[in-house]
């Protein structure tokens, strides 16, 4: 029999040219069938990339030759094993077999395992029929996972011992402890990059009364309607209800755009989108530095912890200067860069099986951070962790948990995704929102209409995911709880907007400022465990206000601030605040369905964009088209029943006024039956247009 140490390194060798041919063979498919994530853009400005696309594609292909290598040493390796056991010579051609064996084997079950647990991480990279799935997805299941984990443990173990077994039993024992140490490498890279234990609760020694911690868990695209509501005909938020049994509930809570960005700003500065200057998703690297302090920098400044943690649906919290001292967040991304370094699908398909781990964010965080893939568990995971680091501190905390679970495509893990909806149902939409894989698929839908989308089935994913949340959200006050940390934490859920589900012509949010504002209305739920007792609030409240109601609970100044504190009514003080809610319409993405055929438009996105700075690959809308933008953005005011809307024309703006009682869905104008009413609601909006700085004239 050969000697053992030729005999791996022959395998390594082997291993190495087949994961290299591999490596070569998929970067070659995905050059054949070339696909670049994010929004179409003009043909220059992929040019002034083609040197870093080439510097990605390399970069990525290592990546896959790496995982690659990895697989196919496990399979060579199994095959000395054997050959060793069974006194068989060593051949190159069953070498290389073996390792490719182990590259499609290990990548099978990969596969399948995403299939399952976490389709929508497949989904976004997969460039075929989404039914071409379905059958395999019909053969899995936990237990029978389960039992293809073993067998190939098995299939790996039963040789590996065999040959250990005789090596010892022929006194070759150094020989032994260089084959258990080759097939200890694999197993231990294998488990430093999957390895996430469940964080243990920590006891803190010391607690700061004077100063109670913050902790903030927010969902984004989180509908008012399904929280607490006793109305709607699932149970989809029982941890949320029992909260709201000792919390105060805030079931009409309206954010002033229905953007991610724009929104976390004010709700995070409690000021107007025109004060921080963050009018769209689309930032400008010089805008990241807003002109107003966030709630984080001014708890820092009063020696609190504050930290940010999110999937890429909260890329904004790390990209806006906020004041967390700690972000766990991704890379922005609205960035040609990193659209780029996500690169082709198969690419990305490929990597995306081994990147949903520690490994993936601290290496490849462009594919850990997947648009469209929720990381809800592990997300859930890191905020229990980081609560037990803050107990053992004993020091004041700001946590602000942002996650992307209820946000489009909709696409929640095992079995949330099951749980609510048909299970004969075999359409486009059996996992995710059908065809919403990155920025452009989604601009391409904003124009469709309703007949487009399986809609009761987006529905079903849609409350899955709000399920999924709430159950996180459970686990994580349970770790607060076990921690010692709930009686000295403010508590605070809450959502960046809601989301249309065609109520109002069109899906999506910050589209329109019609009907009775699905994409507008948050849930906002603030525990104080100084003042327990439950109240459901139904006045009118703003997202500007979340700011100023936690600087007085924590007997702090509120500052320069637009909303106004609402810890009176935390209190149980009876109170009518008489707030105006008021909100402006996002950048239309695409032609919203049912908007006035004279309404003021502008170029669609591809015209719109631009890098400005090709250096940091920030996506901006060009300055040219800036004005015109925030002209043409539809407004409106709401008190109690009444609306008033704002739409800009050709003509002129048109002022609308509708009794949401009588008419949710804003179809009959009533301005000329109430015309004291509409005047003042009219007077009130205008003084709110006349803050506004970036406007070149007041309507």
């Amino acid at each position: 029999m050969n000697a053992l140490l030729p005999l791996l390194g022959r395998g390594l060798e082997i291993a190495a040219l087949t994961a290299l041919g591999f490596s070569l063979l998929l970067l070659l498919k995905s050059l054949l069938h070339f696909t670049r994530a994010g929004p179409a853009v003009k043909r220059e400005i992929l040019d002034a990339y083609l040197g870093y696309t080439l510097f990605v594609l390399l970069r990525l292909t290592l990546f896959v030759l790496l995982i690659a290598f990895w697989q196919a040493w496990i399979g060579t390796l199994v095959y000395t094993a054997a050959v060793i056991a069974l006194q068989l010579p060593w051949q190159p051609l069953p070498a290389a077999g073996a390792a490719l064996g182990g590259i499609v084997l290990l990548s099978a079950w990969q596969f399948c395992r995403h299939l399952l647990y976490i389709p929508s991480s497949l989904l976004a990279s997969w460039q075929y029929r989404y039914q071409r799935l379905y059958p395999l997805w019909r053969l899995l299941s936990p237990g029978r996972l389960r039992l293809a984990g073993l067998l190939l443990l098995i299939a790996a173990g039963v040789p590996l011992l065999a040959a250990l077994a005789r090596l010892l039993a022929e006194g070759r024992s150094g020989q032994a402890l260089w084959l258990a140490l080759a097939a200890a490498v694999p197993a231990a890279i294998a488990l430093l990059a999957a390895w996430q234990p469940e964080p243990r609760p920590r006891r803190p020694a010391r607690q700061d009364r004077q100063r109670p911690n913050v902790l903030m868990i927010g969902t984004d695209t989180l509908r008012a309607d399904r929280v607490n509501n006793p109305d709607y005909p699932r149970d989809l938020t029982p941890t949320l209800d029992r909260l709201a049994q000792r919390a105060a509930f805030f079931d009409h809570c309206f954010v002033p755009l229905g953007r991610t960005a724009p929104s976390l700003a004010s709700l995070l500065t409690g000021t107007w989108p025109h004060r921080h200057g963050i009018r769209d998703n689309f930032v400008t690297d010089g805008d990241t530095r807003l002109p107003v302090p966030g709630l984080a920098e001014r708890l820092r400044e009063r020696g609190y912890h504050c930290s940010a943690l999110s999937d890429w649906a909260g890329a904004d919290l790390g990209k806006l200067q906020l004041g967390f001292e700690e972000t766990r967040t991704p890379p922005d991304q609205w960035n040609m860069k990193y659209y780029l370094r996500q690169g082709p699908m198969d690419l990305r398909l490929y990597l995306s099986l081994f990147t949903h781990n520690r490994f993936g964010r601290r290496c490849l965080p462009e594919i850990h951070y997947l648009a469209s893939v929720p990381m809800t568990r592990l997300l859930g995971r890191d905020t229990r962790r980081m609560l037990s680091r803050y107990a053992a501190e004993g020091r004041p905390f700001f946590l602000n948990l942002f996650t992307s679970t209820t946000h489009v495509p909709f696409g929640s893990d095992y079995p949330y995704y099951l749980r609510y909806a048909d299970p004969d149902y075999d359409g486009e939409s059996k996992f995710v929102m059908t065809s919403l894989r990155d920025p452009m698929e989604i601009i391409a839908k904003q124009e469709a209409t309703e007949d487009h989308f399986d809609l009761p089935q987006i529905i079903n994913l849609y409350d899955g995911c709000v399920r999924q949340f709430d159950d996180e959200l459970g686990r994580i006050l349970d770790h607060l709880q076990a921690c010692g940390l709930a009686d000295n934490t403010l508590v605070v859920v809450y959502s960046d907007h809601g989301v249309d589900f065609f109520e109002n012509e069109t899906w999506g949010q910050g589209n329109t400022v019609l009907g009775d504002d699905p994409g507008a209305r948050i849930p906002l739920l603030i525990l104080d465990p100084r003042r327990p007792g439950g109240r459901r609030i139904h006045q009118i409240v703003r997202s500007v206000d979340l700011v100023p109601t936690l600087l007085d609970l924590l007997d702090l100044p509120p500052g320069e601030v637009d909303g106004v504190s609402l810890a009176p009514l935390l209190r149980g003080e009876e109170r009518n605040l008489d707030l105006p809610a008021f909100q402006e319409t996002g950048i239309w993405l695409g032609q919203v369905p049912g908007m006035h055929p004279e309404h003021l438009r502008y170029p669609n996105l591809l015209e719109l964009l631009e890098v400005a700075d090709k250096g940091t690959g920030t996506l901006s809308i060009k300055a040219e088209y800036m004005p015109r933008i925030l002209q043409a953005k539809d407004r409106m005011i709401r008190r109690g029943r009444w609306k008033l809307v704002y739409l800009p024309t050709r003509n002129g703006p048109l002022f609308q006024l509708f009794d949401l009682e009588q008419d949710p869905r804003c179809r009959q104008d009533v301005a000329a039956e109430h015309p004291a009413l509409f005047e003042a609601l009219k007077r009130e909006l205008l003084d709110w247009l006349a803050a506004d700085p970036t406007l070149e004239s007041r309507p």
